[in-house]
């Protein structure tokens, strides 16, 4: 069953505009959490902010915002200042661009949610807008205030419905070339690049969801169970072998490594 929509409002593109609803992608409600508690009492420990040089409890209603300018000395804003600069309208989604859908690379995204018709009168423009994007192969481009920021997404058309992205703010994605500018224009021998991709045709294999399983998830299940009927923990998972600190040889390594998958069948 589908989770509620967290988000109702209107899809717009120039004059044609339906109203539409958004659910998040992905969910982190099965996730196990936990709860800090007083290890004498075993009551839960409460957070609160305290001021830095005090040392005093500070009521919600005196907490202000600050932008650091030197040594503790602060800009201070009022929500109220924030909340100006954002966004006249949070609830359209108002396509401004088109773009390339292969021009946008996946380091941009950032969370994907589902957007779908919220009436059977605005089906008709949501599938028109959705067609036309895929028939032209290009994504659109809007802003959008989500989770009191305001954030530019993509909208991407994905079988019957529409996959709106956020995008990750410009200065958040840093630049490749400072990373691998330093790195060798290495070229692999030919009978080297021939045994990796023998190795790598010898694992490859569908996309399976499990392959992104969360084995420590399941283990934290698995001692939460037996405490609460009183068994031991289970026992710690075993330390993988210590790697050896000698020189390899690549080729008998690959050797090795093809001889293995194939005795693996």
């Amino acid at each position: 069953m589908a989770p509620r929509s967290f988000w109702k409002g209107y899809l717009k593109l120039s004059l044609v505009t339906c109203p539409v609803a958004m659910s998040p992608a992905i969910s982190a409600e099965d996730k196990v959490r936990f709860r800090t508690l007083n290890v004498k009492t075993g009551n839960p420990v409460v957070s609160r902010y305290v001021d830095a040089v005090t040392g005093k409890a500070v009521n919600e209603d005196d907490e202000v915002k600050g932008y650091p300018r030197g040594e503790d000395d602060y800009v201070m804003l009022e929500d109220e200042e924030i909340e100006a600069v954002a966004l006249e309208s949070t609830r359209t989604i108002d396509i401004e661009s088109f773009v390339p859908r292969e021009s946008i690379e996946w380091i941009w995204y950032d969370s994907p949610h589902y957007l779908v018709p919220n009436d059977t009168v605005g089906e008709e423009a949501f599938s028109v807008i959705r067609e036309a994007m895929a028939a032209t192969g290009t994504v659109g481009i809007s802003r959008l205030v989500l989770y009191r920021r305001e954030r530019a997404v993509m909208l991407e058309p994905r079988g019957k419905g529409i996959v709106l992205w956020t995008l990750r703010y410009g200065d958040e994605v840093r630049d490749e070339k400072d990373y691998f500018a330093g790195l060798k224009d290495a070229r692999p021998e030919s009978k080297t690049l021939s045994l990796v991709k023998t190795l790598i045709k010898e694992r490859t294999k569908d996309w399976d969801p499990k392959m992104a399983d969360d084995p420590v998830q399941d283990r934290l299940l698995d001692i939460i169970a037996a405490k609460k009927k009183g068994r031991k923990r289970p026992a710690k998972a075993k330390a993988p072998p210590p790697t050896s600190g000698n020189v390899v040889n690549i080729m008998d390594a690959l050797r090795k490594s093809i001889k293995a998958e194939g005795k693996g069948k």
